[in-house]
C-alpha cells in the first residue's frame, strides 16, 4: 500500500537509514516522472491523430497515412530497441488510430445507416484481435496492443451510443449500464485506471445525472440527487472495502472507483443542499398547458409534486455534513487517501456554499455549528488513538 510519510523525520528516529530513505525518494521521483511522460504521450498521441484525421479528412488519404504510421511504428517495435521503443509506439498508435478512427468517422458521416451494426461488430473485432495480442503477444507490444483494445471499445461503444440514440427508459438505463461494465472491465483487464474512472459516466448517466457547458460556465445537474447518491453509494461503499482487500493492482482498480463514486455523490449532495429534492418526479412528464396562464400551471406542477417523497434542502446540508465528518475521519484512519481529499475538498465546498445560502445571516448557527465541532474533534482524536491501540494489540 502506498503511504504518506516523512523520511527525513523517519531517518532523525532511526527507523530508515539515509540510504532507505534516499531509495524511497527515488523511486518516489521515478513514478511522479512516469505519470507526466505517460500524460503527456497520450495527449500527443490523440491530439496527433485526431487533428490529421480532420485535416485530411479523406478516407483513402487517412487510411494510406495510418497505414504508413503503423508500418514505421511495427518495424521499431520488432527491431526491440528499447532507446526507440517509446516512439515506435507512438507511431504504430497514431497510426491504428487513423484508422479505426478514420473508418468511425467515414461510417457515420456517409454510411450511417449502417454505422451501428458496423461498429458495433467491427469495433468488437478489433478489440477482441488486440485483447488477444496484449495477453498472449511478446511484452514490447503490450502498449501498443493495449492502446488498440481500447480503440476498438470506443467504437463499439459509438456504435452503441448510434443504435440507443432517442432510446428512453430502462432500454436506455441497460445499455448506459452495460457500457460501465465494458469500462470497468477494460480498464482492470488492460490495467489502465484512467478507463476504470470513465466509467462513472455511464453509470451516473443511468439516471440522467451529467453536465453541460454554456459560453464560458461548466454546470453539473442531478435530476434524482436522492437516487443519485444511493447509486454512488452502493459503488462507493464496496469500492473502499475491497480497496484494501484485494491484491494491489486490483485494489487500486476498486479504489479509483470508489474515489469517482465519492465524487459524484458529493455533487449530487451539493445539487440537493440548494434544491431539495422530490424523488422520482423526473421520471414522469411535469403537466404543462399552453392555454392556461402562468400561476395556473404553476399549481398544477405543485400538485404533479406533491404526489412523490418530498425532501428538503436542509435536511440534505445537515446529513451531507456529518456523512463528510465521518468520511474523511474513516479515509484519513485507512490511509485511503483519495477518499480523504475528495472528502476534505467537498468539506470545503459544502462549508463555502452554506455559509453564502444558508447561514450568511444567521450567527447563531455559525456558533452553534463551531461548538458542536470543537467536541467532534476531540471525539475523532480519541477515536483514533483508540483504534490505534487496539490495532496494536492485535
Amino acid at each position: 500500500m502506498t503511504h504518506v510519510i516523512n523520511t527525513g523525520a523517519l531517518v532523525g528516529e532511526g527507523w530508515l537509514s539515509p540510504a532507505q530513505a534516499a531509495e524511497i525518494a527515488r523511486r518516489s521521483r521515478e513514478t511522479m516522472i512516469a505519470l507526466v511522460v505517460n500524460a503527456v504521450l497520450t495527449a500527443g498521441i490523440l491530439a496527433a491523430t485526431f487533428g490529421m484525421i480532420f485535416w485530411l479528412a479523406d478516407a483513402l488519404a487517412v487510411s494510406v497515412l495510418g497505414a504508413i504510421f503503423l508500418a514505421i511504428g511495427a518495424w521499431v517495435l520488432v527491431s526491440g530497441s528499447d532507446l526507440f521503443r517509446m516512439l515506435g509506439n507512438a507511431a504504430a498508435i497514431i497510426g491504428a488510430g487513423m484508422l479505426v478512427g478514420g473508418a468511425g468517422f467515414e461510417l457515420a458521416e456517409t454510411y450511417l445507416e449502417v454505422a451501428d451494426i458496423a461498429m458495433l461488430a467491427g469495433g468488437a473485432a478489433v478489440a477482441g484481435t488486440a485483447l488477444a495480442f496484449f495477453l498472449r503477444g511478446a511484452a514490447r507490444f503490450r502498449f501498443a496492443a493495449g492502446s488498440v483494445a481500447l480503440m476498438g471499445a470506443a467504437m463499439h461503444l459509438t456504435g452503441l451510443a448510434i443504435a440507443i440514440d432517442g432510446a428512453t427508459g430502462w432500454s436506455m438505463a441497460a445499455a448506459l449500464g452495460y457500457a460501465a461494465v465494458l469500462l470497468a472491465g477494460a480498464g482492470v483487464l488492460l490495467d489502465v485506471r484512467l478507463v476504470t474512472a470513465l466509467a462513472i459516466v455511464p453509470f451516473a448517466q443511468m439516471l440522467d445525472t451529467g453536465t453541460g457547458y454554456f459560453h464560458a460556465a461548466y454546470v453539473f445537474y442531478s435530476p434524482e440527487p436522492t437516487l443519485t447518491i444511493l447509486q454512488m453509494a452502493a459503488l462507493a461503499a464496496p469500492g473502499a472495502w475491497l480497496a484494501g482487500r484485494l491484491t494491489d493492482r486490483l485494489g487500486r482498480h476498486a479504489g479509483i472507483l470508489a474515489i469517482m463514486a465519492t465524487v459524484v455523490g458529493n455533487l449530487a449532495f451539493l445539487v440537493a443542499s440548494l434544491w431539495g429534492d422530490t424523488v422520482g418526479a423526473s421520471f414522469y412528464q411535469a403537466p404543462y398547458d399552453a392555454a392556461l396562464d402562468w400561476e395556473q400551471n404553476l399549481a398544477a406542477r405543485e400538485a404533479f409534486e406533491a404526489q412523490f417523497v418530498q425532501i428538503s434542502e436542509h435536511v440534505f446540508t445537515l446529513v451531507w455534513a456529518v456523512l463528510l465528518a465521518g468520511a474523511a475521519f474513516w479515509a484519513a484512519h485507512a490511509n485511503r487517501r483519495g477518499l480523504f481529499n475528495a472528502a476534505m475538498t467537498f468539506a470545503a465546498i459544502h462549508g463555502y456554499t452554506q455559509v453564502f445560502e444558508t447561514m450568511a445571516d444567521e450567527p447563531l448557527a455559525w456558533a452553534l455549528a463551531g461548538l458542536a465541532a470543537v467536541p467532534l474533534a476531540w471525539g475523532m482524536w480519541r477515536l483514533n488513538a483508540y483504534l490505534s491501540e487496539r490495532a496494536l494489540a492485535a
